[in-house]
């Protein structure tokens, strides 16, 4: 796995996607079974049946939700594209609240293997709702 800067162009094309809601570029940007890794909390989500109902669900119920969001940094290293962003979303309630976010997009052979994510576990419950269930431990 390495950070080559064709691996970094689909992070950010992943990214791109993922800010426009098309959801047929984001997942094009992943490669076989990809695992989402929820961080301090220590789980995950594997495959690319599960990350396609995430990214429905994203789509349809979380960025609705999202008030905004800002880059704040934006780093290459050895596992990918890493990048911190400030999130602000509607919760419980209807109240706004900002959230930090630093997401590593994971390199693989061709595409994204994957997603490493350190956020609070509320921010946490909001992106993967029904899908709670479905986490196994890392």
């Amino acid at each position: 796995m390495d950070a080559s800067p064709a691996r970094i162009d689909v992070a950010r094309r992943h990214a791109q996607a993922e800010s426009e809601g098309d959801l047929a570029t984001t997942l094009a940007t992943l490669e076989g079974e990809p695992v989402f890794e929820l961080y301090p909390i220590g789980l995950q989500l594997r495959g690319m049946d599960n990350v396609r109902v995430y990214y429905e669900h994203f789509f349809a119920h979380v960025r609705p939700r999202m008030l905004g969001y800002a880059l704040r940094a934006e780093w290459v290293g050895e596992l990918g594209l890493l990048q911190e962003y400030d999130v602000t979303c509607r919760v419980e309630g209807g109240n706004a609240r900002a959230f930090r976010v630093v997401g590593i997009l994971k390199s693989g052979d061709r595409l994204l293997s994957g997603e490493r994510l350190y956020a609070s576990e509320e921010f946490l419950r909001i992106l993967f709702g029904p899908l709670w269930a479905r986490m196994e431990p890392l």
